[in-house]
Protein backbone atom coordinates (compact mmCIF):
# COMPACT_ATOMS: atom_id res chain seq x y z
CA UNK A 1 0.00 0.00 0.00
CA UNK A 2 0.92 3.52 -0.95
CA UNK A 3 2.01 5.89 1.96
CA UNK A 4 1.97 8.87 -0.55
CA UNK A 5 -0.33 11.59 0.48
CA UNK A 6 -3.06 12.89 -1.08
CA UNK A 7 -2.41 15.98 -3.27
CA UNK A 8 -4.13 19.07 -1.28
CA UNK A 9 -7.26 20.35 -2.83
CA UNK A 10 -7.24 23.70 -4.50
CA UNK A 11 -10.33 25.93 -4.04
CA UNK A 12 -9.39 28.31 -6.85
CA UNK A 13 -8.35 27.36 -10.31
CA UNK A 14 -7.10 29.36 -12.96
CA UNK A 15 -9.69 28.38 -15.93
CA UNK A 16 -7.48 26.50 -18.49
CA UNK A 17 -6.08 24.55 -15.37
CA UNK A 18 -9.29 22.92 -15.06
CA UNK A 19 -8.25 21.67 -18.10
CA UNK A 20 -4.75 20.39 -17.55
CA UNK A 21 -3.81 22.02 -21.01
CA UNK A 22 0.01 22.52 -19.91
CA UNK A 23 0.49 18.72 -20.08
CA UNK A 24 -0.30 18.65 -23.68
CA UNK A 25 2.52 21.11 -24.55
CA UNK A 26 6.74 20.35 -24.00
CA UNK A 27 8.97 22.41 -22.23
CA UNK A 28 10.02 24.93 -24.86
CA UNK A 29 6.36 25.40 -25.67
CA UNK A 30 5.53 26.06 -22.12
CA UNK A 31 8.45 28.70 -21.96
CA UNK A 32 7.63 30.77 -24.91
CA UNK A 33 4.13 30.89 -23.96
CA UNK A 34 5.36 32.11 -20.35
CA UNK A 35 8.15 34.25 -22.20
CA UNK A 36 5.73 36.14 -24.14
CA UNK A 37 2.93 36.83 -21.21
CA UNK A 38 5.99 38.02 -19.11
CA UNK A 39 6.41 40.99 -22.21
CA UNK A 40 2.35 41.45 -22.66
CA UNK A 41 2.72 42.06 -19.16
CA UNK A 42 5.31 44.06 -18.07
CA UNK A 43 5.67 46.29 -21.81
CA UNK A 44 2.40 46.23 -23.33
CA UNK A 45 -0.32 46.15 -20.68
CA UNK A 46 0.44 49.39 -18.75
CA UNK A 47 -0.09 50.88 -22.02
CA UNK A 48 -2.64 49.51 -23.47
CA UNK A 49 -5.35 51.65 -22.59
CA UNK A 50 -4.08 54.78 -23.69
CA UNK A 51 -3.49 53.14 -27.47
CA UNK A 52 -6.88 51.88 -27.58
CA UNK A 53 -8.52 55.25 -26.22
CA UNK A 54 -6.19 57.32 -28.69
CA UNK A 55 -6.23 54.60 -30.98
CA UNK A 56 -2.75 54.83 -31.63
CA UNK A 57 0.13 51.91 -31.93
CA UNK A 58 3.96 52.96 -31.96
CA UNK A 59 5.90 51.50 -34.77
CA UNK A 60 9.01 50.98 -32.33
CA UNK A 61 6.99 47.62 -31.04
CA UNK A 62 8.06 45.79 -34.27
CA UNK A 63 11.69 45.81 -33.32
CA UNK A 64 10.73 44.70 -29.55
CA UNK A 65 8.49 42.29 -31.50
CA UNK A 66 11.40 41.41 -33.45
CA UNK A 67 13.95 41.26 -30.31
CA UNK A 68 11.35 38.81 -28.66
CA UNK A 69 11.80 36.33 -31.97
CA UNK A 70 8.35 36.80 -32.74
CA UNK A 71 8.21 37.83 -36.27
CA UNK A 72 8.22 35.05 -38.50
CA UNK A 73 8.29 32.52 -36.27
CA UNK A 74 7.51 29.61 -37.58
CA UNK A 75 9.70 30.47 -40.62
CA UNK A 76 12.92 28.58 -40.87
CA UNK A 77 16.07 30.57 -41.49
CA UNK A 78 16.69 34.50 -42.58
CA UNK A 79 16.91 34.95 -39.10
CA UNK A 80 13.75 33.78 -37.99
CA UNK A 81 13.34 31.44 -34.79
CA UNK A 82 11.90 28.27 -36.98
CA UNK A 83 9.03 27.13 -34.24
CA UNK A 84 6.48 24.20 -34.20
CA UNK A 85 2.73 25.83 -35.15
CA UNK A 86 2.10 25.16 -31.62
CA UNK A 87 4.59 27.44 -30.33
CA UNK A 88 3.25 30.06 -32.55
CA UNK A 89 -0.43 29.70 -31.92
CA UNK A 90 0.76 30.44 -27.73
CA UNK A 91 2.73 33.09 -28.67
CA UNK A 92 -0.58 34.75 -30.75
CA UNK A 93 -2.86 33.40 -27.60
CA UNK A 94 -0.33 35.55 -25.48
CA UNK A 95 -0.47 38.40 -27.40
CA UNK A 96 -4.42 38.86 -27.88
CA UNK A 97 -4.72 38.27 -24.30
CA UNK A 98 -3.11 41.66 -24.24
CA UNK A 99 -4.82 42.98 -27.23
CA UNK A 100 -6.21 41.60 -30.62
CA UNK A 101 -3.85 44.70 -31.63
CA UNK A 102 -0.48 42.78 -30.71
CA UNK A 103 -1.35 40.07 -32.13
CA UNK A 104 -2.93 41.42 -35.55
CA UNK A 105 0.27 43.36 -35.36
CA UNK A 106 2.46 40.02 -35.74
CA UNK A 107 0.35 37.60 -37.73
CA UNK A 108 0.32 40.48 -40.65
CA UNK A 109 3.99 40.44 -40.58
CA UNK A 110 4.56 36.68 -39.88
CA UNK A 111 1.93 35.35 -41.21
CA UNK A 112 0.65 36.90 -44.82
CA UNK A 113 3.89 39.99 -45.27
CA UNK A 114 6.63 37.40 -44.68
CA UNK A 115 5.12 33.75 -45.51
CA UNK A 116 4.38 35.65 -48.95
CA UNK A 117 7.69 36.14 -49.56
CA UNK A 118 9.05 32.82 -47.79
CA UNK A 119 6.53 30.74 -49.76
CA UNK A 120 6.33 32.31 -52.98
CA UNK A 121 9.40 34.91 -53.69
CA UNK A 122 12.47 34.74 -55.04
CA UNK A 123 15.70 34.15 -53.52
CA UNK A 124 16.50 37.97 -54.33
CA UNK A 125 13.65 38.50 -52.85
CA UNK A 126 14.04 36.69 -49.19
CA UNK A 127 17.62 38.06 -49.07
CA UNK A 128 16.62 41.08 -49.50
CA UNK A 129 13.21 41.52 -46.98
CA UNK A 130 13.17 38.36 -44.56
CA UNK A 131 15.68 39.36 -42.48
CA UNK A 132 14.80 42.84 -41.99
CA UNK A 133 11.40 41.83 -41.66
CA UNK A 134 12.42 39.13 -38.90
CA UNK A 135 13.74 41.76 -36.95
CA UNK A 136 11.17 44.37 -37.19
CA UNK A 137 13.66 46.86 -39.11
CA UNK A 138 11.15 46.61 -41.57
CA UNK A 139 7.35 45.93 -41.54
CA UNK A 140 5.28 44.81 -44.00
CA UNK A 141 1.64 44.66 -45.33
CA UNK A 142 -0.24 42.52 -47.07
CA UNK A 143 -3.06 43.78 -49.89
CA UNK A 144 -5.70 41.41 -50.87
CA UNK A 145 -9.20 42.81 -49.72
CA UNK A 146 -10.92 45.49 -51.84
CA UNK A 147 -13.50 47.84 -51.29
CA UNK A 148 -15.87 46.11 -52.94
CA UNK A 149 -14.30 42.57 -52.67
CA UNK A 150 -14.00 40.77 -49.33
CA UNK A 151 -15.19 37.26 -49.16
CA UNK A 152 -15.04 37.17 -52.67
CA UNK A 153 -11.38 38.21 -53.62
CA UNK A 154 -11.39 36.51 -56.76
CA UNK A 155 -13.41 39.73 -58.44
CA UNK A 156 -10.98 42.31 -57.67
CA UNK A 157 -10.53 44.96 -59.50
CA UNK A 158 -6.53 46.09 -59.23
CA UNK A 159 -4.73 45.13 -62.04
CA UNK A 160 -0.87 44.66 -63.13
CA UNK A 161 -0.16 45.18 -67.03
CA UNK A 162 2.96 44.62 -68.24
CA UNK A 163 4.63 48.20 -70.12
CA UNK A 164 7.92 47.22 -71.84
CA UNK A 165 10.32 45.72 -69.03
CA UNK A 166 8.21 46.80 -65.99
CA UNK A 167 5.02 46.31 -64.45
CA UNK A 168 2.24 48.82 -63.63
CA UNK A 169 -0.26 48.59 -60.99
CA UNK A 170 -3.54 50.60 -60.54
CA UNK A 171 -6.53 50.03 -57.83
CA UNK A 172 -7.41 50.32 -54.23
CA UNK A 173 -7.55 47.61 -51.54
CA UNK A 174 -8.73 48.28 -48.14
CA UNK A 175 -8.83 47.47 -44.47
CA UNK A 176 -4.89 46.72 -44.46
CA UNK A 177 -3.46 46.35 -40.99
CA UNK A 178 -0.01 48.04 -40.43
CA UNK A 179 -1.02 49.84 -43.72
CA UNK A 180 0.54 52.95 -42.92
CA UNK A 181 3.66 51.28 -40.77
CA UNK A 182 4.85 49.45 -43.62
CA UNK A 183 7.77 49.33 -45.70
CA UNK A 184 6.72 47.06 -48.22
CA UNK A 185 3.29 45.95 -49.07
CA UNK A 186 2.67 42.60 -50.99
CA UNK A 187 0.13 43.66 -53.47
CA UNK A 188 -2.07 41.38 -55.15
CA UNK A 189 -3.22 42.25 -58.72
CA UNK A 190 -5.25 41.03 -61.57
CA UNK A 191 -2.96 40.05 -64.89
CA UNK A 192 -6.13 39.04 -66.79
CA UNK A 193 -9.45 37.58 -66.52
CA UNK A 194 -9.09 34.68 -64.69
CA UNK A 195 -8.36 33.16 -61.26
CA UNK A 196 -4.94 32.04 -62.41
CA UNK A 197 -4.23 35.44 -63.96
CA UNK A 198 -3.53 36.86 -60.47
CA UNK A 199 0.26 37.57 -59.09
CA UNK A 200 1.72 39.48 -55.99
CA UNK A 201 4.03 41.86 -56.24
CA UNK A 202 6.12 43.36 -53.46
CA UNK A 203 5.31 46.96 -53.38
CA UNK A 204 7.98 49.16 -51.51
CA UNK A 205 5.50 52.01 -49.56
CA UNK A 206 8.03 54.68 -51.06
CA UNK A 207 7.06 54.48 -54.72
CA UNK A 208 6.06 57.02 -56.33
CA UNK A 209 2.04 56.34 -57.02
CA UNK A 210 1.76 54.30 -54.08
CA UNK A 211 -0.25 55.93 -50.75
CA UNK A 212 -1.86 54.81 -47.83
CA UNK A 213 -4.64 56.40 -45.91
CA UNK A 214 -4.88 55.85 -42.61
CA UNK A 215 -9.18 54.98 -41.51
CA UNK A 216 -10.01 56.59 -39.04
CA UNK A 217 -12.75 56.49 -36.39
CA UNK A 218 -12.96 52.73 -35.34
CA UNK A 219 -14.63 51.06 -32.89
CA UNK A 220 -12.77 48.08 -33.07
CA UNK A 221 -9.21 46.63 -33.43
CA UNK A 222 -8.25 50.79 -32.10
CA UNK A 223 -4.41 49.81 -31.06
CA UNK A 224 -3.62 48.82 -35.00
CA UNK A 225 -3.12 50.58 -38.03
CA UNK A 226 -5.89 50.20 -40.63
CA UNK A 227 -5.12 51.49 -44.23
CA UNK A 228 -6.40 52.10 -47.29
CA UNK A 229 -3.52 51.65 -49.82
CA UNK A 230 -3.62 53.09 -53.42
CA UNK A 231 -2.01 52.46 -56.15
CA UNK A 232 -2.21 55.47 -59.11
CA UNK A 233 0.27 53.89 -61.98
CA UNK A 234 2.85 52.43 -59.80
CA UNK A 235 5.45 51.18 -61.54
CA UNK A 236 7.71 48.36 -60.63
CA UNK A 237 10.58 45.99 -62.31
CA UNK A 238 10.09 42.46 -63.30
CA UNK A 239 12.14 41.51 -60.90
CA UNK A 240 9.22 42.90 -58.00
CA UNK A 241 6.82 39.97 -58.97
CA UNK A 242 6.58 36.74 -56.89
CA UNK A 243 8.04 34.24 -59.04
CA UNK A 244 5.91 31.35 -57.48
CA UNK A 245 2.18 32.81 -57.30
CA UNK A 246 0.29 31.88 -60.64
CA UNK A 247 -3.21 32.12 -59.45
CA UNK A 248 -5.46 32.78 -56.80
CA UNK A 249 -4.55 29.95 -54.39
CA UNK A 250 -1.30 31.93 -53.51
CA UNK A 251 -2.84 34.54 -51.38
CA UNK A 252 -5.56 32.29 -49.93
CA UNK A 253 -2.37 30.00 -48.75
CA UNK A 254 -1.61 33.13 -46.70
CA UNK A 255 -4.75 33.58 -45.42
CA UNK A 256 -4.32 29.47 -43.83
CA UNK A 257 -1.41 30.60 -42.29
CA UNK A 258 -2.98 33.63 -40.55
CA UNK A 259 -6.17 32.37 -39.62
CA UNK A 260 -4.30 29.30 -37.36
CA UNK A 261 -2.82 32.26 -35.59
CA UNK A 262 -6.60 33.46 -35.06
CA UNK A 263 -7.58 30.07 -33.39
CA UNK A 264 -5.10 30.18 -30.62
CA UNK A 265 -5.24 34.18 -30.45
CA UNK A 266 -8.88 34.57 -29.76
CA UNK A 267 -8.46 32.33 -27.06
CA UNK A 268 -6.19 35.03 -25.70
CA UNK A 269 -9.30 37.68 -25.13
CA UNK A 270 -11.34 35.02 -23.84
CA UNK A 271 -8.63 33.98 -21.10
CA UNK A 272 -8.11 37.27 -19.97
CA UNK A 273 -11.76 38.02 -20.20
CA UNK A 274 -12.56 34.90 -17.94
CA UNK A 275 -9.67 35.95 -15.47
CA UNK A 276 -10.68 39.34 -14.87
CA UNK A 277 -14.55 38.56 -14.47
CA UNK A 278 -13.34 35.85 -11.61
CA UNK A 279 -11.07 38.25 -10.07
CA UNK A 280 -13.76 41.14 -10.18
CA UNK A 281 -16.91 38.50 -9.24
CA UNK A 282 -14.28 37.58 -6.00
CA UNK A 283 -14.23 40.75 -4.72
CA UNK A 284 -17.38 42.76 -5.54
CA UNK A 285 -19.76 42.51 -2.60
CA UNK A 286 -23.57 42.19 -3.90
CA UNK A 287 -25.97 41.83 -0.77
CA UNK A 288 -23.72 41.28 1.51
CA UNK A 289 -22.08 39.01 -0.33
CA UNK A 290 -19.23 38.15 -2.80
CA UNK A 291 -21.15 38.01 -6.61
CA UNK A 292 -19.14 34.81 -7.13
CA UNK A 293 -21.02 33.06 -4.50
CA UNK A 294 -24.34 33.30 -6.41
CA UNK A 295 -25.56 30.60 -7.95
CA UNK A 296 -25.86 32.09 -11.11
CA UNK A 297 -22.60 33.94 -11.51
CA UNK A 298 -21.01 30.20 -10.83
CA UNK A 299 -22.84 29.16 -13.61
CA UNK A 300 -21.91 31.41 -16.20
CA UNK A 301 -17.88 31.07 -15.22
CA UNK A 302 -18.68 27.66 -15.34
CA UNK A 303 -19.83 27.81 -18.76
CA UNK A 304 -17.85 29.68 -20.03
CA UNK A 305 -14.55 27.89 -18.69
CA UNK A 306 -16.29 24.60 -20.43
CA UNK A 307 -15.85 26.77 -23.66
CA UNK A 308 -12.75 28.03 -23.41
CA UNK A 309 -10.96 24.63 -22.36
CA UNK A 310 -12.84 22.64 -25.69
CA UNK A 311 -11.77 25.73 -27.93
CA UNK A 312 -8.00 25.27 -26.21
CA UNK A 313 -8.27 21.35 -27.02
CA UNK A 314 -9.02 21.93 -30.04
CA UNK A 315 -6.51 25.19 -30.74
CA UNK A 316 -3.48 22.38 -29.86
CA UNK A 317 -4.82 19.69 -31.44
CA UNK A 318 -5.45 21.64 -35.08
CA UNK A 319 -1.82 22.76 -34.28
CA UNK A 320 -0.38 18.99 -33.76
CA UNK A 321 -2.05 18.30 -37.23
CA UNK A 322 -0.20 20.89 -38.50
CA UNK A 323 3.18 19.96 -37.36
CA UNK A 324 2.93 16.35 -39.12
CA UNK A 325 0.80 15.82 -41.47
CA UNK A 326 -0.73 19.51 -41.79
CA UNK A 327 -3.70 21.03 -41.95
CA UNK A 328 -6.86 21.43 -44.43
CA UNK A 329 -8.30 24.79 -44.81
CA UNK A 330 -11.79 23.50 -44.18
CA UNK A 331 -10.01 22.36 -40.84
CA UNK A 332 -8.47 25.50 -39.93
CA UNK A 333 -12.46 26.67 -40.52
CA UNK A 334 -13.22 24.47 -37.90
CA UNK A 335 -10.86 26.19 -35.32
CA UNK A 336 -11.28 29.84 -35.97
CA UNK A 337 -15.00 29.23 -36.32
CA UNK A 338 -15.65 28.00 -33.45
CA UNK A 339 -13.10 29.89 -31.02
CA UNK A 340 -13.55 33.24 -32.37
CA UNK A 341 -17.39 32.86 -32.14
CA UNK A 342 -17.07 31.56 -28.52
CA UNK A 343 -14.72 33.74 -27.32
CA UNK A 344 -16.53 36.37 -28.94
CA UNK A 345 -19.87 35.14 -26.58
CA UNK A 346 -17.59 34.82 -23.26
CA UNK A 347 -15.78 38.55 -23.39
CA UNK A 348 -19.47 39.83 -23.47
CA UNK A 349 -20.62 37.95 -20.71
CA UNK A 350 -18.00 38.72 -19.13
CA UNK A 351 -18.71 42.53 -19.55
CA UNK A 352 -22.27 41.98 -17.84
CA UNK A 353 -20.88 40.40 -14.24
CA UNK A 354 -18.48 43.70 -14.22
CA UNK A 355 -21.65 45.69 -14.63
CA UNK A 356 -21.02 49.35 -14.92
CA UNK A 357 -17.50 49.04 -14.34
CA UNK A 358 -17.19 47.05 -17.55
CA UNK A 359 -17.90 49.71 -19.68
CA UNK A 360 -14.87 51.12 -18.86
CA UNK A 361 -11.33 50.46 -19.78
CA UNK A 362 -10.40 49.97 -16.99
CA UNK A 363 -11.31 46.19 -17.46
CA UNK A 364 -10.76 44.40 -20.37
CA UNK A 365 -13.54 42.50 -21.29
CA UNK A 366 -15.34 45.20 -23.68
CA UNK A 367 -11.99 45.96 -25.03
CA UNK A 368 -11.81 42.52 -26.05
CA UNK A 369 -15.78 42.33 -27.62
CA UNK A 370 -15.19 45.41 -29.52
CA UNK A 371 -11.42 43.84 -31.15
CA UNK A 372 -12.90 39.83 -31.62
CA UNK A 373 -15.89 41.97 -33.47
CA UNK A 374 -13.54 42.91 -36.30
CA UNK A 375 -12.04 39.34 -35.64
CA UNK A 376 -15.28 37.53 -36.47
CA UNK A 377 -15.51 39.51 -39.64
CA UNK A 378 -11.55 39.58 -41.14
CA UNK A 379 -9.38 37.36 -43.02
CA UNK A 380 -12.96 35.02 -43.59
CA UNK A 381 -16.52 36.07 -42.37
CA UNK A 382 -17.94 33.39 -40.07
CA UNK A 383 -20.52 32.50 -43.25
CA UNK A 384 -17.71 31.60 -45.47
CA UNK A 385 -16.16 29.13 -43.02
CA UNK A 386 -19.35 28.14 -41.88
CA UNK A 387 -19.85 27.15 -46.17
CA UNK A 388 -15.75 25.96 -46.32
CA UNK A 389 -17.05 23.50 -44.05
CA UNK A 390 -20.23 22.61 -45.59
CA UNK A 391 -18.32 21.80 -48.99
CA UNK A 392 -16.08 19.63 -47.26
CA UNK A 393 -19.47 17.68 -45.81
CA UNK A 394 -21.43 17.90 -49.43
CA UNK A 395 -19.29 18.72 -52.04
CA UNK A 396 -20.77 21.54 -52.97
CA UNK A 397 -19.35 25.24 -53.17
CA UNK A 398 -22.65 27.12 -52.42
CA UNK A 399 -20.60 30.46 -52.68
CA UNK A 400 -20.06 30.45 -56.23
Amino acid sequence: MSTTAAPAKKDLYDPLELFATDRLLDSDERDIAATVRKFVDTRLRPNIEDWFESATLPKELGKEFGQLGLLGMHLQGYGCAGTNAVSYGLACMELEAGDSGFRSFVSVQGSLSMFSIYRYGSDEQKNEWLPRLATGEAIGCFGLTEPDFGSNPAGMRTRARRDGGDWVLDGTKMWITNGNLADVATVWARTGDGNRDISGFLVPTDTPGFTANVIHKKLSLRASVTSELVLDNVRLPASAQLPEATSLGAPLSCLNEARFGIVFGALGAARDSLETAIAYAREREVFDRPLSSFQLTQEKLANMTLELGKGMLLAVHLGRMKDAEGARPEQISLGKLNNVREALAIARECRTLLGGSGITLEYSPLRHANNLESVLTYEGTSEMHLLSIGRALTGQAAFR
